[in-house]
């Protein structure tokens, strides 16, 4: 009887002390936790199509063309002062060439850019692109990139990863990327006259590289952010 009693007192104090254990546990969990701040959430601001710039500049062995191309639509993803996403489409019917001042032979590259040889407009009248990631670049210096963009640009139907830096700027409910991009067309299906795919071209070449310049103007909207 007697060791009965002791092991039930014994029983008892393990119970208790179990008890105030898990108690104040709790107890400091709740006062040493503190309180984790929502980071805010994206805000989309939409491209004006109008006030934005995106110029075309492509070089050959004898020379250089340069052009512009219009955006359709675009959104960019907004939060606090970053950009952090966005969409973009490109009208490829709107293609222009600048430095050829004859008209007819202005009329005659736009044609050919717009053919199978190159964009095959008619069956892509659309070029997208969407950014994947937006990275600060470090110590970056006033006016210099400040950003390193990444993102899947499709041509052709042809979705390939492109990365670039980037002047980013976020002021008074305004976005304002800029960026020279360079983008391989050969990896797009547009291989014409490209010296790793044919031969013998001598001056009759064409740079496989050719930069797509873009100066963004987007601003707050009420639309839902991309994503």
């Amino acid at each position: 009887m007697e060791k009965f009693t002791v092991l039930a007192s014994l029983v008892g104090v393990m119970i208790f002390t179990v008890y105030a254990g898990n108690t104040n546990n709790g107890i400091n969990t709740n006062l040493n936790t503190a309180e984790v701040a929502t980071p805010a959430k994206a805000r989309a601001y939409k491209v004006d199509v109008a006030k934005s710039d995106v110029k075309w500049h492509a070089k050959k062995v004898t020379g250089e063309h340069i052009g512009n191309i219009s955006l359709s639509s675009g959104l960019l993803d907004v939060q606090g002062k970053k950009v952090v996403g966005g969409t973009f489409a490109f009208d490829m019917n709107s293609i222009t060439c600048s430095d050829i001042k004859d008209a007819e032979y202005n009329q005659k590259l736009v044609g050919h850019l717009k053919s199978d040889d190159f964009f095959s407009v008619e069956k892509n009248p659309t070029a997208t692109f969407k950014i994947t990631s937006v990275k600060p670049i470090a110590g970056a210096a006033a006016g210099a990139p400040n950003t390193t963009v990444t993102g899947d640009l499709t041509i052709k139907g042809i979705t390939k990863p492109v990365s670039f830096p980037a002047t980013v700027t976020v002021k008074d409910g305004v976005a304002n990327p800029k960026a020279d991009v360079t983008v391989d067309r050969t990896k797009f299906d547009i291989r014409y006259r490209s010296i790793n795919f044919f031969e013998n071209l001598g001056d009759k070449a064409i740079h496989d590289d050719f930069v797509v310049s873009l100066d963004i103007t987007a601003s707050q909207s009420t639309v839902t952010a991309s994503k």
